[in-house]
């Protein structure tokens, strides 16, 4: 099994981005949960969302997991949140941050000994999207770190999963999930 623990802000998307991967995944007849806990319904508060992803049937709902993959949408969550709780050894995290991951380790010593990638996925949802909803700039990102799926055919799912919008949003969609996964370090 594959477990997920997005970090965000409510408002950022990972809620959305956690059932579009949900979504995306499905089409492939694995077996995928997507789901989310909110602190406060307010815009901007904390919240944590996951996903889960295995080939036979996921009867655990718990809220409770290891973590293969952690993504961090807000980059001040990494500060101010213990985002490793029930991490493993070899959990592999996705910072949203403007700094490399060897100069995010020496600002956060929880991360010193993790395998840390690090994208800007807010500059690059402002650059494609025109405002800062990093889910699937997040999305591009763990789609290059964990190998899951071929960019191309991610991103054609991902047009199935965003189909509701008007075709620019899809596009800018499209282009900030490519950027991600090229500029993921």
């Amino acid at each position: 099994m594959v477990e997920i623990r997005w970090h965000s802000r409510a408002g950022q998307g990972a809620v959305t981005g956690a059932k579009g991967l949900g979504d995306v995944i499905a089409t492939t007849g694995k077996e995928v949960q997507a789901f989310a806990l909110y602190g406060s319904a307010k815009r901007g508060a904390s919240m944590t969302a996951y996903n889960r992803v295995d080939d036979k049937p996921i009867i655990n709902h718990a809220k409770y997991m290891n973590p293969d993959y952690i993504l961090v949408i807000d980059p001040a969550l990494a500060y101010t949140s213990d985002v490793t709780y029930e991490d493993k050894e070899s959990t592999k995290y996705i910072i949203t941050s403007h700094l490399s991951p060897d100069e995010l380790k020496k600002e956060i010593p929880a991360l010193k000994d993790k395998e840390v990638y690090t994208v800007d996925c807010i500059q690059i949802s402002m650059d494609t999207i025109g405002r800062a909803i990093p889910n699937t700039p997040m999305l591009g990102a763990l789609m290059k770190v964990s190998g899951m799926f071929e960019l191309d055919f991610f991103k054609e799912k991902m047009q199935k999963v965003l189909s509701k919008f008007p075709q620019k949003i899809i596009d800018a969609n499209m282009d900030a999930i490519t950027r991600a996964y090229n500029e993921v370090r």
